[in-house]
């Protein structure tokens, strides 16, 4: 469409199209994991997914990089469109390939509402949601502009970039697996927690840098944003009735990409005011999301210790 259709409005469409295969696969990756697998293995069944989704990312940017330096930014980004849609175009023929079981029919009043879904949230997954959006919120505001920071503040060139982007995915990748691992055995909530400081600190970072040393810094922390993202996927599987995860998942994601879908257009308010009220702005953002979500498991844990205290007085009663 952006080839054929070189305007915004087809960039828009474009990229509604493009990111709709997320919002249709992820309810179903979810309901595949937490049937699949023990519980205490669902950071890890996320992970190694993940990583299988990210090899790709992390050499394709160089590339992309390469092009535009070659042949400027229309005629690169054209060159990208096509070998993108050949691959696309490859990936559905392997899809075909793939047969899956017939389903019985679902109840019909056992199918999805909205609604009734997000009233089943209990509590932990109501505020992982919120802690969630704010979060996204601060990773949306600056997302558009990360590269046009680097290109017209700092100077770095468009295959640089492509070597940064490269070098995000390369630390998200080599944290995923032992992140996960350890989150398995360990408990998820501290991953988490990680994971969102490592979202407030990036746009410190890069508004810090000064040099393309300095956004490697920047990037390494970006890529680490993952140590605990599947911890926080698995968490939400294990919120989720068994029988209506995938439902639940979906109506997570669509009110958190709801909301957080604004971010851009607060992004780019923030950009017309200066590049440091954007990147500051963003930090505040996900410095709240992290407060809030540490307030949380404290809350979560003294729940659970009451509920212990409250099993050992009722044991304690029923010997006397």
């Amino acid at each position: 469409l952006v080839l054929l259709v070189p305007h915004w409005a087809a960039v828009i469409a474009g990229m509604f199209l493009f990111l709709s295969w997320t919002c249709f696969s992820l309810p179903a990756t979810f309901s595949l994991v937490g049937a699949a697998l023990e519980a205490n293995r669902h950071s890890m069944g996320v992970g190694v997914q993940s990583v299988i989704k990210r090899l790709p990312i992390m050499i394709t940017p160089i590339f992309g990089g390469m092009l535009i330096d070659q042949f400027g930014i229309i005629n690169g980004v054209r060159i990208a469109l096509i070998i993108t849609i050949f691959l696309s175009a490859v990936t559905i023929l392997v899809q075909r390939q793939l047969r899956e079981e017939p389903k019985q029919e679902v109840p019909a009043d056992e199918r999805w509402n909205f609604w009734r879904i997000l009233r089943e949230f209990n509590r932990p997954m109501r505020r992982l949601l919120l802690s969630d959006i704010l979060i996204r919120f601060c990773e949306r505001v600056p997302y558009a502009w990360v590269v046009i920071f680097a290109m017209d503040y700092i100077g770095v060139s468009g295959r640089q970039v492509g070597i940064l982007i490269a070098i995000e995915m390369v630390a998200a990748t080599l944290c995923i697996i032992p992140a996960s691992h350890y989150a398995d055995r360990h408990g998820r909530e501290s991953f988490v927690v990680v994971t969102f400081i490592m979202f407030t600190l990036f746009p410190i970072s890069l508004l810090m840098s000064r040099s393309f040393s300095a956004l490697v810094i920047a990037f390494l922390i970006r890529g680490f944003k993952e140590f605990g993202d599947t911890s926080r996927k698995a968490l939400i599987i294990g919120y989720s009735d068994s029988d209506r995860r995938g439902q639940m998942v979906g109506a997570y994601y669509l009110v958190r990409d709801s909301m957080v879908s604004t971010g851009a257009i607060l992004g780019a308010y923030l950009w017309k005011l200066g590049p440091a009220l954007n990147f500051l702005g963003a930090a505040a953002l996900g410095a709240t999301g992290t407060i809030f979500y540490v307030k949380t498991i404290r809350q979560n844990r003294q729940a659970a210790l009451n509920d212990l205290k409250k099993q050992l007085e009722m044991r304690r009663t029923r010997w006397k």
